[in-house]
């Protein structure tokens, strides 16, 4: 038998998915509500935190509770080259971020080898959160030799997409780039910066960008959320 604040959840989606309920509604007081499903308060009040936690409705103490969409899920060819940005734009959200650092650092062992350096060399490490309609989607940690960079990050505000970054300020034209694809453990901190929502999992790719001339250019440590992004193949025989 059915929990019932999991039966009342359930009431509720089906109001939201037959109009009875429209986006951006304010639901009716919790005391009303609860009447309504026959529940207590609190019954009704766990309900409305699991809808919350899944981002289908948004609690504004003190205002009331909405119905928001939640956010679609963006597909994805990994055959082919996007950036975050673009993805987020194709499929109609609107595009944000945010820096948490861009600084100078020390080139580890393992970037020193992915980019054909040596381990000490200095490097840019640009780190940005990137969000979709407000919401966070998306982590990067992304490290590119200080001799090729130059003083272009330090010339601007940088914003936006790197691939456009690259060809613009710095001469070169990333059109290739080796992805691996891992499921990072939850206990790593750049994960938990995107496990929002209990249904949260995330996606890391490690990628080396090569320009024109297979250069290796930048290596990259990219947090995807897996409830938003979905990523496919077309494999043959």
């Amino acid at each position: 038998m059915q929990a019932k604040h999991h039966v009342v959840k359930q009431q509720l989606e089906s109001m939201m998915e037959s109009g009875r309920i429209r986006i951006g509604e304010r639901l009716p007081s919790e005391v009303q509500m609860a009447k309504e499903f026959g529940v207590s308060r609190e019954t009704f009040r766990s309900a409305v935190r699991i809808l919350e936690e899944e981002g289908k409705l948004l609690v504004k103490h003190g205002v009331g509770t909405f119905v928001i969409p939640p956010l679609p899920v963006i597909p994805s060819s990994l055959e082919k080259l996007s950036s975050v940005g673009s993805m987020i734009r194709s499929a109609q959200l609107d595009e944000g971020e945010s820096r948490v650092s861009l600084k100078t650092d020390s080139c580890s062992k393992d970037v020193a080898e992915a980019l054909g350096l040596e381990p000490g060399d200095p490097v840019i490490v640009l780190e940005r959160i990137r969000t979709a309609n407000a919401e966070p989607v998306a982590y990067s940690i992304n490290t590119i030799s200080k001799k090729l960079a130059g003083e272009a990050f330090e010339r601007g505000e940088f914003q936006g997409s790197l691939l456009s970054f690259f060809e613009s300020q710095l001469g070169r034209k990333i059109v290739t780039a080796d992805s691996e694809i891992c499921v990072p453990l939850h206990i790593d901190r750049n994960c938990q910066r995107l496990l929002l929502h209990p249904q949260t999992t995330v996606l890391l790719l490690k990628q080396v960008h090569y320009d024109e001339a297979n250069n290796p250019v930048m290596y990259s440590l990219d947090y995807l959320r897996n409830d938003v992004f979905t990523f496919r193949i077309r494999r043959t025989v």
